[in-house]
């Protein structure tokens, strides 16, 4: 009987934390399709505001950002929209995987580093990930 009380803990413990990793998944997406949107609008300054604080110390300015996005990630620059994959933990670090359509159509597999600072959800980190496997 005390094997089971624990164990029965634990399982309400796992099904009460569930609304709040899905509720924390939707705001991770919400900020990576609100910065892939104001790249789209030319809204530097709004896709800054997405970047944690320690991507905005190593480019200082949202001018300085927006040159490296639009030269090392132009599929992010101008998209066509994103999907949404998987998300994991890697090390400690939230990552969640995009494939993200290019101003050609192409698509392209990266995967965005994410933390929590007060409460919101900001980019700490973008790499590109081996192009996927379509299936066409």
């Amino acid at each position: 009987m005390h094997r089971i009380l624990p164990l029965t803990s634990a399982i309400a413990l796992a099904v009460l934390a569930q609304p709040a990793a899905a509720e924390a998944e939707e705001e991770i997406e919400a900020v990576i399709t609100g910065q892939l949107d104001a790249f789209n609008d030319g809204d530097i300054e709004e896709a800054w505001d997405y970047a944690s604080p320690g991507i905005q110390a190593i480019f200082g300015s949202p001018g300085n950002f927006g040159v490296m996005v639009e030269d090392g990630y132009p599929m992010v620059w101008q998209n066509q929209g994103a999907r949404m994959m998987d998300q994991r933990e890697i090390g400690g670090a939230l990552w969640q995987e995009v494939w993200v359509s290019d101003a050609g159509g192409r698509v392209h597999a990266l995967a965005y580093k994410m933390i929590e600072l007060d409460g919101a959800w900001k980019i700490d980190a973008v790499m590109m990930l081996p192009p996927p496997d379509l299936g066409v």
